[in-house]
């Protein structure tokens, strides 16, 4: 009696395939992130809105426990987030693109629909990676300023007018560049990518390592958009997402469309 091997052999998925893209699909991607968001408005100044309050919360519990040597650190850290906050957004474009009318119950309940699913998975990667931005400001404020920490009085001058602190401020820069890359790199595609098709998250990740090694200038002047969009408009108090957010996160589904064959 010969054995069915055919039962027990693992079913591969194919992995997405990936597109080149240039400078002129990168415009087309944020006119129709723009077009979105003008056409349903409410729903990016939502989630938006949503994101600011989260930087406004995070700033409110620095300054109330006297740690305002962890603002500029715990800001720059909650923008690695932002690819999970837009996922309702992601919706929005998904529907329109597909010539439908988005609704709160229908987004909500797409949104809903992804909690017990692959996409659980890139949201936990993403807090992941906050946590360790923020574990290694830690490490380096002990590295350079010693056990006792940051001076709670005077910091800025102690950051900029002395060896340990420019040194904090290089090092502390340089490190959060590379975990900025490698969030970026992991986020961009897999997210939508998730949202659109039913592939395992580590796959989800690979496209998007993949769409960023397949066009690195491209991808990497987005980066350094996104990078300065959300730094310039997280300096008013962080009000500034409420528009800056949904502008992002509309674009990278239409760029998700562009990459992803």
């Amino acid at each position: 009696m010969t054995e069915d091997t055919h039962s027990t052999a693992p079913v591969l998925r194919q992995e997405p395939a990936i597109r080149r893209i240039g400078r002129s699909d990168l415009v087309d991607a944020l006119s129709a992130g723009l077009r979105d968001f003008q056409a349903y408005p409410a729903f990016g100044l939502f989630f938006g809105g949503v994101y600011a309050l989260g930087g406004v919360a995070i700033l409110a519990c620095a300054l109330l426990w006297d740690l305002l040597y962890l603002v500029y650190p715990l800001a720059a850290g909650f923008v690695l987030i932002g690819p999970f906050v837009a996922v309702g957004l992601y919706e929005v474009s998904r529907l329109r693109e597909k010539g439908e009318v988005p609704s709160w119950p229908g987004v909500f309940k797409a949104m809903w629909a992804q909690g017990g699913k692959e996409i659980s998975w890139m949201a936990f990667v993403t807090v992941f990676i906050f946590i360790i931005w923020m574990y290694q400001v830690r490490l380096l404020i002990a590295l350079f300023f010693g056990l006792h920490g940051m001076p709670a009085g005077g910091f800025p001058a102690v950051l900029f007018t002395t060896p340990e602190g420019l040194a904090f401020l290089a090092v502390g820069h340089m490190v959060g560049a590379v975990l900025a890359i490698v969030t970026f790199s992991l986020t961009v595609v897999s997210f939508p990518l998730l949202l659109d098709r039913e592939v395992d998250f580590i796959t989800a990740m690979i496209a998007s390592v993949r769409a960023v090694v397949s066009n690195p200038v491209t991808m990497l002047g987005w980066a350094l958009c996104v990078v300065l969009l959300l730094f310039v408009a997280a300096l008013p108090a962080f009000l500034g997402l409420v528009v800056a957010l949904p502008i992002l996160g509309h674009t990278t589904w239409h760029l998700y469309r562009k990459l992803v064959a």
